[in-house]
């Protein structure tokens, strides 16, 4: 299914898969691919949504929000009672060790299971929506621009409503992500 895609929206799925075993998903959903998205911000797609008010950082912490605690084993609220703030140690560390540094690595695949995750229906929706995207604009490739498209159509995933909840205008931003998409097709 991956052929049509350009190495940017290809990147951006293998992003997103990173982040799913970042977070120990194992399943990929329109959350991860949109964490994949903005996880390439030098795309004049996805700068879009940056300019709007939505950057990688941002969409991690609340994508953490909507599924719970992203620290597994960590009681967050117990914490908290004492004064600690799990955001704010973190953000500390990033800013001395680089990003990611407290991630803990996803480990070795477990005996009879498979540590590839899998697309969710709403996650495999974003695809195909991307795909009429291109076929709309009469595109050959399958752009990152394209797969932000679908997330934004999707509507219903995770993916989205980290979007719609940061605040961003959903058809402001769709309006200017084609127009980018038309522009770099001329």
């Amino acid at each position: 299914m991956f052929e049509r895609f350009s190495d940017g929206a290809r990147k951006s799925v293998a992003l997103g898969r990173e982040e799913a075993l970042r977070l120990r998903h194992d399943y990929i959903g329109t959350e991860h691919l949109l964490l994949g998205v903005l996880g390439q911000p030098e795309d004049p797609a996805v700068a879009v949504l940056i300019d709007a008010g939505l950057d990688l950082v941002t969409a991690r912490g609340a994508v953490a929000r909507l599924l719970g605690a992203p620290h597994p084993g960590v009681d967050e609220a117990a914490l908290a009672a004492i004064g600690v703030d799990l955001e704010a140690v973190r953000e500390a560390v990033e800013a001395t060790f680089g990003a990611g540094a407290l991630d803990v690595p996803a480990g070795p695949p477990k005996r009879g299971r498979s540590r590839v995750p899998r697309f969710t229906d709403r996650a495999k929706q974003v695809l195909a929506l991307a795909v009429r995207a291109a076929v709309r604009q009469r595109s050959e490739r399958i752009e990152l621009g394209h797969l932000l498209l679908g997330i934004l159509r999707e509507g219903g995933g995770i993916g989205v409503r980290v979007v719609r909840e940061s605040g961003v205008d959903l058809a402001a931003v769709e309006r200017a992500v084609e127009r980018t998409l038309e522009s770099k097709a001329a």
